[in-house]
């Protein structure tokens, strides 16, 4: 299978799939938390819209990143967390409903925003050529169709069959990982000369995003007197970003395997703090089976 079937075809199908595994979480009351409790999700907001990709401009110009791997790593920073985050959320013990909520409105933003963003970046580093290549008002249809759509199909199909939405759920995260992988194989085939060379210059720097955006999250939360379970959430929700999305647009849109190499190597980086600070929030249960073990 040839890598511009992988992006023409199976990513978008990979994006979809996990978009309506989504919407099937999602319910009405998850749009209207914003009226409910304004604060925690409007600084959830703010910290996945401004505070993250701010943080990563300010970066990427101490770093000085070649302007491609710049663009990519700007790109994954405007495409906010969506089931990863809800997920990690969860096990962190966080306020699981502003996560869900937090990923309800960015999934209606995004798909407007991203297209509207990347081409901001790709003048912005010089890539003109690029920049005057990338088609705007069809990039946005086509994340509309692959992201708002599906999530709107899956809320539709868990509110009119709940039961059969139930069952389904399972079937669609296997479907979503088994394309997932695929186009992972797929960028890092595409990559594999350029491998090391972008972990050596984009690793150290992903991973500082990584764990600043995870810890200026929570300041954030705690300056602004919110309990430590939201505190937690906005953690996991500025650092934790849709790889999938940012891919839709680095390999399916500017069909540009570095960029791309970038954005995975963040959707692979970004989980080694999480999961540290999953581990730290349930430190308690692990110790009371240890005592009860013993």
């Amino acid at each position: 299978m040839q890598p511009s079937v992988i992006t023409l075809w199976i990513l978008p199908l990979a994006l979809f799939i996990i978009m309506f595994g989504v919407g099937m979480t999602l319910r009405w009351h998850d749009f209207t938390r914003l009226l409910r409790a304004p604060r925690p999700v409007a600084l959830g907001l703010i910290c996945q819209l401004l505070l993250l990709p701010l943080l990563a401009f300010v970066l990427v110009k101490l770093f000085v990143l070649a302007p491609v791997a710049a663009v990519g790593l700007m790109v994954l920073a405007f495409a906010p967390g969506g089931a990863t985050s809800n997920m990690l959320s969860l096990l962190a013990r966080g306020d699981t409903a502003l996560s869900v909520s937090l990923t309800a409105i960015t999934s209606m933003i995004t798909p407007f925003t991203l297209p509207v963003l990347t081409l901001w970046m790709l003048s912005l580093w010089g890539l003109s050529s690029q920049a005057l290549a990338f088609p705007v008002l069809p990039s946005i249809a086509k994340m509309v169709a692959v992201t708002l759509v599906p999530v709107m199909l899956g809320m539709f199909a868990s509110h009119r069959w709940p039961g059969l939405a139930q069952r389904m759920r399972r079937p669609v995260k296997l479907m979503s990982l088994v394309f997932m992988l695929m186009v992972v194989s797929a960028i890092v085939a595409a990559n594999m000369d350029r491998l090391g060379d972008i972990i050596r210059t984009a690793g150290p720097l992903v991973l500082l995003l990584a764990c600043g955006a995870l810890l200026c999250g929570y300041l954030v939360a705690r300056l602004a007197g919110l309990q430590q379970a939201q505190g937690i959430t906005l953690a996991l929700e500025t650092g934790i970003q849709n790889a999938g999305t940012a891919l839709m647009v680095t390999s399916g849109l500017l069909q540009n395997a570095e960029m791309s190499g970038v954005v995975l190597m963040y959707g692979v980086l970004m989980q080694a703090p999480a999961l540290l600070l999953v581990a730290w929030r349930n430190r308690d249960l692990v110790g009371a089976r240890v005592v009860q073990s013993s």
